[in-house]
């Protein structure tokens, strides 16, 4: 494993902030520097979180740069390109500013999991800045109703992703047959004959379903009837609960009727039940009209919703804690469970650990009055901090740090567990 100086609680929050620090570019936050030069949509959520009690201010400027790459449509895309670095594919891949509803700024034309509206509630709630929340509200509200007038695409009131990068969980083994299944295609690569046979590769499959969206003008009427890719997902779809209800909570404050957020809600919780839960919840590909049966991390995105019910609550939980994930790993959570054949302890999101799924399911703890788990959780995500640095992700088994360093979630994150730790 990766040898590491101990340090204390204090160094490791100052430790934390510098590197936030270095991967601030003066209007929004690199996940790490050189493999990831811009602002992604999912990495941005989980630094408001972070820096909420630390850094308000910034926490602040991090969700209006953010903001600043929304669509008049109301989506928010999954990167914004605040940097003139390179980065493949960028800008002239997604060719955002061809499209009549993108903002002045070039972004992606996929989106994230909707966690802002958490991340909106999580820094209300450690600061008070009701006229804050009464600025950024708006957005986040179009942003669910986007969601909802265009990704509805199983007509049961889920929001299908219709591309692994919007997943958060990029790699992730749940979409492997989904990705088999595709049609044959030209190659996403750079120089690449379009009219060239299979990809040959993930990436290359993920840009070439890019660019089939691209070249359909980001139309909801060609994801409706024609995009090969379409999965409602636990983890995206949990987050997206979790957000209606923050919204909900803070409605009153912007002025706003709180019904039509605690509504869809409500709608999601149910279609969770109705199409994702067998013995836990699943993602479903819908053009094969199948739950797709590799449980990964994501499956427990649901535990975020307070409403759940306890059986259902106690069966994941069960699950969780069982020898599939939590119950054979020396650390916590492994992204996928050890015993599917496509576990991989070294590959991204087929394996490893990531700090911020780990702060979600303490999340869910918290929600669920778990207190027991949401220690377990959070001891063990700061041993993996303690032992290897702000790392990417991490091997469940023995802790070493995986992916790039001085990963900006992984550093948001610690500073607020360590917060929590000094509260307890």
């Amino acid at each position: 494993m990766e040898a590491r100086p101990a340090v204390d609680d204090a160094a490791l929050g100052r430790e934390a902030m510098a590197v936030l620090e270095a991967n601030w570019t003066g209007c929004g936050t690199v996940p790490a520097p050189g493999l990831y030069p811009h602002q992604w949509g999912w990495d941005s959520a989980f630094v408001v979180m972070g820096l909420a009690r630390h850094h308000p201010d910034r926490a602040r400027a991090e969700l209006l740069s953010l903001l600043r790459g929304q669509w008049a449509t109301g989506m928010l895309p999954h990167i914004v390109f605040h940097t003139s670095e390179a980065y493949y594919p960028g800008p002239a891949v997604w060719r955002s500013q061809e499209h009549e509803s993108a903002p002045k700024v070039l972004t992606s034309g996929l989106t994230a999991p909707p966690l802002h509206g958490l991340a909106l509630w999580w820094l209300y709630r450690h600061t008070g800045d009701a006229a804050f929340v009464r600025r950024a509200f708006p957005a986040l509200s179009a942003q669910h109703d986007w969601l909802a007038a265009t990704r509805d695409l199983g007509g049961a009131g889920l929001a299908a992703i219709v591309h692994p990068w919007e997943s958060g969980m990029d790699d992730s083994p749940a979409w492997d047959d989904p990705l088999a299944a595709l049609p044959a295609t030209g190659y996403g690569r750079p120089g690449a004959d379009p009219a060239g046979g299979r990809p040959d590769s993930d990436h290359d499959r993920y840009v070439w379903l890019a660019m089939r969206y691209r070249d359909a003008g980001y139309s909801p009427a060609y994801l409706r009837d024609e995009h090969p890719f379409a999965i409602e997902d636990p983890l995206f779809n949990g987050i997206w609960l979790a957000s209606c209800q923050a919204l909900a909570d803070l409605a009153p404050l912007a002025g706003a009727d709180p019904a039509p957020h605690a509504e869809r809600a409500e709608r999601i919780r149910r279609a969770l039940l109705d199409r994702l839960w067998d013995d836990c919840f699943y993602a479903r590909d819908l053009r094969a009209d199948r739950l797709i049966r590799v449980c990964t991390v994501g499956s427990f995105g649901p535990l975020l919703d307070p409403g759940i019910s306890s059986d259902h609550l106690h069966a994941a939980l069960d699950v969780l804690e069982s020898a599939r994930f939590m119950g054979a790993t020396g650390y916590p959570v492994p992204s996928c469970e050890i015993r599917a054949t496509q576990f991989d302890r070294t590959r991204y999101w087929r394996g490893p650990s990531w700090v911020n799924t780990n702060w979600l399911l303490r999340r869910a703890a918290a929600v669920h009055s778990l207190d027991q788990l949401g220690r377990q959780l959070t001891n063990g995500t700061l041993r993996l901090v303690r032992q290897a640095g702000f790392r990417e992700c991490f091997d469940p088994f023995d802790g070493s740090g995986r992916g790039c360093r001085d990963f900006s979630w992984s550093a948001a994150l610690t500073l607020d567990l360590l917060a929590d730790t000094v509260v307890e």
